[in-house]
């Protein structure tokens, strides 16, 4: 396989983005089951089959678009059903569910630095385009992927899973209110991800919130692998 084809670049970034995905929405409803609510068992969404939380968009057109440009990929999958009002402390417990999804991301990232500094002990001299690069290629995508996925979620605006926390942390009635902007969540995303810093480059949130911290906590983990591997 070609190292700097379509192909290769595309399937490095897209398979460890659809495996982060699919555990950070299983993570969602295994947290409210475990809290009280099974809805998300009850519309059979605790699996791990990717077809079940595919979003056309989120899942594969958006992420393949940002590969082949090169840019930075990130997605979403059909978000986890999850009824507060089956929730015995419903705003306490949207918080919990809503931190499982970074905190699962995070909990990769580890398992990835960990396999990464395992499996690259060994790399050294392998040929470009073999599977034991491809598989290596992976990895390291998977660590900056969960990271960038755990930081970017945790931005405290709806729909994101931050937006949630804030919720949970505001009086009732400011709450409401709060919440009633998740449905121009996926319209906020697009202003705020794209059209913004088009206009104003200086507004970029992703370069100015996500990008320093998810770096910082990228960088730990390949540290950790670099010294797994040594």
């Amino acid at each position: 396989m070609n190292p700097n084809g379509i192909i290769w670049s595309a399937a490095i970034w897209i398979i460890p983005l659809v495996i982060a995905i699919v555990f950070h929405e299983v993570a969602h409803g295994l947290a409210a089951r475990a809290l009280g609510d099974p809805t998300a068992q009850e519309q059979r969404r605790l699996s791990l089959n990717p077809l079940r939380h595919v979003d056309p968009v989120g899942t594969v057109a958006l992420p393949l678009l940002l590969a082949l440009a090169k840019a930075p990929v990130f997605g979403w999958a059909k978000p986890v059903p999850v009824d507060a009002r089956r929730l015995p402390h419903p705003r306490r417990d949207m918080m919990l569910v809503a931190l499982a999804g970074p905190g699962s991301n995070l909990i990769l990232a580890l398992v990835g630095a960990v396999l990464l500094g395992l499996f690259t002990r060994d790399i050294y001299g392998v040929a470009p385009g073999s599977v034991t690069a491809f598989v290596a290629a992976n990895l390291l995508n998977f660590v900056i992927i969960n990271v960038f996925l755990a930081i970017f979620n945790l931005i405290p605006l709806p729909p994101f899973d931050g937006g949630h926390v804030v919720a949970g942390l505001l009086p009732e009635r400011l709450a409401q209110r709060w919440d009633a902007l998740a449905r121009f969540g996926f319209p906020l995303l697009i202003v705020l991800l794209l059209v913004l810093p088009s206009l104003i480059p200086g507004a970029n949130i992703v370069q100015r919130l996500v990008q320093p911290p998810a770096q910082a906590l990228a960088e730990w983990y390949l540290a950790l692998a670099g010294a797994i591997g040594a």
